[in-house]
């Protein structure tokens, strides 16, 4: 790897931009329930165009990156602490550029596929990250492994449960899924594929949990093909069997799709039917208890034409990257009692980064990964870039609490300890949160009421809030 020569001060200029979400705006970006927490614009990774993000969780360290796919690269941002994320580096295109990238990950690995001539999917070691000095950031990666048994494609599913990557899109098995055994990432190797239910735009892969008990322990593929869903047994590669295929009303593009943690409900999206029919924003709802005999259950019109592309769950909610609206959270918990005339989804929250209007067209947010155990939520916008948001609480509500008028926090920002100078004494425990909330553990507290040192080496560079008899202090733990 490389170093690119990115000074530092862009960071500053860019990435530490935090702005809650007040009287239906944060900053310029109209919202309800998110905050900006911060924002890295598409110029500082040298790209044009912003496309689909992912995630990864660096188990041995904690840490949490963004994998953010552009027009031409794939960019790493450190995203631990959210207001003031770092731009470790970037894996090159393959070959060309393209408006089309997609990134999933598994054992460590990001596997990354485009609609770039020849590009194949790219493997790149992720554990490569913790290494990164802050003074080198951002590096030049260079891919590795490659696998070539086909060349552009439009996406990549992977089943940690099994090991098997599933190209979708691609220039083989006429746009049907091929196979791919990652289970030793750096070898990929391609088991054939399966073109019988035509072009697959995206899927997901499960080992089947779900309430049909025909199928439970199966590995099933749920596909969004263009104008209908198909569901395939994909559990014998050299075998795969259709299931059931089916469509819904007024079908345009069935774009993406995605089930809810107990695999009774799918929600699709159709990429196309805002323009074609003129209706609002729509999520379609399949009851799939039965995967022979999926059932429409219920559709949800959201509050602007704007159209819906990527959708993800995460427990009772659903998370749509909704392009000129942004992203939308949308409540299910009540899905069970909706109807195909009365839906009981509802609208939640939502972050708008596209401002000028919410009208059906390609510009906005393109994708949203909302799986981080902190709360962080990555949005990948087309025009403008990576965003980084959270839902509102108290714990960032409480920031507007801040005061130091009766008590003295040195140094600040700290090295190793902070004291905490109390006129009127500290007669209470003492608890410290990082920026978004989260309480940090193992904290050393010494001293008397009116003079406490507290042990902070054990924390990651960044901002604090630190609390004690309902007063909340902000400070810098440095290097």
């Amino acid at each position: 790897m490389k170093k690119l020569f990115v000074p530092f001060v862009l960071f500053a200029l860019f990435a530490n931009s935090q702005t809650f979400c007040k009287n239906g705006f944060a900053g310029d970006y109209p919202c309800d329930g998110i905050d900006l927490l911060s924002y890295m614009p598409n110029d500082l990774f040298k790209a044009s165009r912003g496309n689909d993000c992912w995630g990864w969780t660096d188990s041995l360290t904690g840490k949490e990156y963004a994998l953010y796919g552009n027009s031409a690269n794939t960019a790493f941002v450190d995203v631990t602490d959210p207001i003031h994320p770092r731009y470790v580096g970037k894996l090159n295109s393959h070959t060309g550029n393209s408006i089309w990238r997609d990134i999933k990950v598994y054992k460590n690995y990001a596997f990354i596929v485009s609609e770039a001539l020849n590009h194949g999917m790219q493997v790149f070691d992720l554990t490569k990250l913790r290494n990164v000095e802050l003074e080198n950031m951002p590096v030049e990666f260079i891919e590795d492994a490659h696998e070539n048994s086909f060349g552009g494609a439009h996406n990549i599913v992977i089943n940690e449960e099994t090991g098997y990557a599933y190209i979708v899109g691609a220039n083989v098995y006429g746009g049907g899924m091929e196979f791919i055994n990652v289970k030793d990432p750096l070898n990929p190797i391609a088991e054939g594929g399966f073109s019988d239910a035509g072009y697959t735009h995206d899927a997901q892969v499960v080992i089947y949990k779900g309430p049909d008990k025909d199928y439970q322990g199966r590995e099933i593929f749920f596909g969004a093909n263009a104008s209908y869903i198909v569901v395939i047994d994909v559990t014998d590669k050299d075998s795969p069997r259709i299931i059931s295929q089916f469509s819904y009303p007024l079908v345009r593009y069935t774009h993406q799709l995605w089930m809810n943690d107990t695999q009774q409900f799918l929600f699709v999206n159709d990429e196309l039917d805002e323009q074609k029919y003129g209706n609002n924003t729509r999520n379609i709802v399949f009851d799939i208890s039965d995967l022979d005999n999926p059932i429409f259950k219920t559709e949800y019109l959201g509050k602007t034409t704007a159209i819906d592309h990527n959708n993800y769950v995460v427990g009772d909610e659903l998370y749509v990257a909704n392009y000129r609206a942004g992203i939308r959270i949308i409540d299910i918990k009540q899905i069970s009692e909706s109807d195909s005339i009365n839906s009981m989804m509802k609208e939640l929250a939502f972050f708008d980064t596209y401002p000028k209007d919410d009208l059906p067209r390609f510009d906005g947010a393109w994708s949203v990964y909302p799986f981080f155990e902190s709360g962080t939520i990555i949005i990948s916008d087309i025009n403008k870039g990576l965003f980084i948001v959270k839902k509102s609480n108290e714990s960032s509500s409480s920031l507007n609490k801040l005061s130091n008028d009766l008590n003295k926090i040195y140094p600040n920002p700290a090295n190793d300890f902070i004291n905490i100078e109390s006129f009127n004494g500290v007669s209470s425990k003492v608890e410290i949160f990082d920026i978004v909330g989260k309480k940090m553990s193992n904290i050393m507290v010494e001293g008397n009421n009116n003079d406490i040192r507290i042990d902070i080496k054990g924390l990651n560079t960044g901002t604090y809030i630190i609390k004690f008899d309902n007063t909340f202090a902000k400070f810098v733990k440095q290097r």
